[in-house]
């Protein structure tokens, strides 16, 4: 059975609508990184100018041989350097325990503690599977209204856009990583993601998994009060 390829439109007419059709095609694929982009324009820091907040939330990015990988190890090591900076009280790590075998938080939080964040300053969302289910259990299960994101600089603007939607106030500090394979991928990932973070944002889906309101952010920021005062 031959298969037949498309034929393109043979009058000027047709192909005038072709080339009309293809640009829309491609303005409409670009507008959710447009959102993306403008509404988060005034939300990005580094380290050195991060507002003070009570917490920051620090996203899974994977492990290797069950510690974090090299892009997790940035994300995290910024995290601690706020912390010693006292520019934040909490670390909220959050990200993927789906199975017996890979725990993101539980290396994350090992990682943050051998670089000088205290234990009890640290707080495990087992469900994060993904941006948006971050965002939302951060503010319906941990109680966060405002925070400081940290992720890569190619993920942290859809990780900003779709926490205020969640109803977190956020600023967002970006890691810089060198530009191997890994980061264009992530890049060019970013592109197809946003379509789903706008759809995300607009409509609100329950996450994967919520469960019940949990008091680990509560707990910790009360011990880090406590401590400030003695």
């Amino acid at each position: 059975m031959r298969i037949r390829r498309p034929r393109l439109p043979r009058t000027r007419t047709g192909q005038r609508r072709l080339v009309q059709a293809v640009m829309a095609a491609c303005v409409l694929a670009l507008l959710p990184v447009t959102w993306l982009y403008v509404s988060t324009a005034d939300r990005l820091r580094t380290t050195a100018d991060a507002p003070r907040t009570e917490v920051a939330v620090v996203f899974g990015a994977g492990l290797w041989k069950g510690e974090p990988s090299p892009y997790l190890a940035h994300r995290l090591d910024a995290a601690a350097k706020l912390y010693r900076a006292g520019r934040i009280k909490v670390v909220l790590v959050t990200g993927d325990n789906s199975r017996k075998d890979y725990d993101e938080p539980d290396a994350m939080r090992a990682y943050l503690t051998r670089h000088g964040v205290p234990d009890a300053r640290i707080v495990s969302d087992y469900a994060g599977f993904d941006t948006w289910d971050s965002c939302v259990r951060a503010k319906k299960i941990f109680g966060v209204d405002r925070a400081v994101l940290i992720s890569q600089g190619f993920h942290i603007r859809r990780a900003v856009a779709l926490c205020e939607a969640a109803g977190v106030e956020s600023y967002g500090v970006g890691v810089q990583d060198k530009h191997d394979a890994t980061w264009y991928y992530g890049g060019t990932r970013e592109v197809f993601a946003a379509g789903k973070a706008a759809l995300d944002a607009a409509f609100h889906p329950d996450p994967t998994f919520l469960g019940p309101r949990e008091q680990g952010v509560t707990k910790a920021l009360a011990g880090a009060r406590a401590g400030a005062r003695d």
